[in-house]
């Protein structure tokens, strides 16, 4: 067998939840996604927040709970919360615009492919965490920690601040830009996530390279969401941080 796939299957396998976990953690998990979702549409349809706040508010929310319950029970609850968020999301798609769930996630400026841009993430979100829990074992709280805290400060900062504006690729046929302002926000955020996982991660330590590497890191992660295809940096900003992480630290 593919060393890759001996090792996607061993991850699968290893990782299912037992029956006890299921049981309790599945309605725990469909309620907080349900309730974190509900939020950030409050927050649209109530508050009047543009969904570039809002999409990443429920962003930053599921991201960090990722991160908790990594640390507290394991991959396989992390696995099987995301199965529960998973069938939230597509509860939301289902009941399409106008519904509060949607609009959290559906920004208008992705007309006509508003449902499109709820999936790309959703997708990249799950092929990066699974190809950095995979590959790179416990770094894949990095990637959890940068995509969840440095990408998501990104948009509500470009939204907010940004000035000088930059074209990225698409791969719908919706025009995409992102600030530089944003970028710097990414950078920066991506530096204190980094610096995050070091001291939460058992087998990681601060060190005097720790004061160069974390920067660098940070910047790298930055540069990855500069150039990701709208839609897409949900998985290059935890395949790739994790990736260097496991190289430099």
């Amino acid at each position: 067998m593919d060393p890759i796939a001996e090792k996607t299957l061993s991850f699968f396998i290893s990782n299912s939840p037992p029956w006890n976990i299921i049981r309790i953690g599945a309605p725990l998990g469909i309620l907080w996604s349900y309730l974190c979702l509900r939020f950030a549409g409050y927050l649209k349809l109530g508050k009047g927040w543009r969904t570039g706040y809002t999409r990443k508010v429920f962003h930053f929310l599921i991201f960090t709970s990722v991160v908790i319950i990594q640390f507290l029970w394991g991959t396989p609850a992390v696995c099987l919360f995301g199965g529960m968020c998973s069938l939230v999301i597509f509860f939301a798609i289902w009941k399409g615009k106008g519904n509060i769930l949607y609009e959290a996630m559906a920004r208008e400026k992705d007309e006509p492919h508003r449902t499109h841009y709820i999936l790309a993430p959703y997708v990249a979100t799950l092929i990066g965490g699974l190809a950095g829990n995979i590959l790179f074992g416990d770094m894949a709280v990095v990637g959890y920690l940068v995509t969840g805290v440095g990408d998501a400060i990104g948009e509500p900062v470009g939204v907010r601040f940004g000035k000088h504006a930059y074209s990225v690729p698409s791969l719908a046929s919706v025009q995409s830009v992102r600030s530089w302002e944003g970028s710097l926000a990414v950078f920066a955020m991506s530096v204190a996530a980094i610096a995050a996982a070091i001291a939460i991660l058992p087998d990681l330590n601060f060190t005097g390279s720790s004061f160069v590497l974390i920067p660098l890191l940070g910047l790298a992660a930055a540069g990855v969401e500069a150039v990701s295809p709208h839609g897409w940096d949900n998985a290059t900003m935890q395949i790739i941080p994790s990736f260097l992480a496991w190289l430099a630290l």
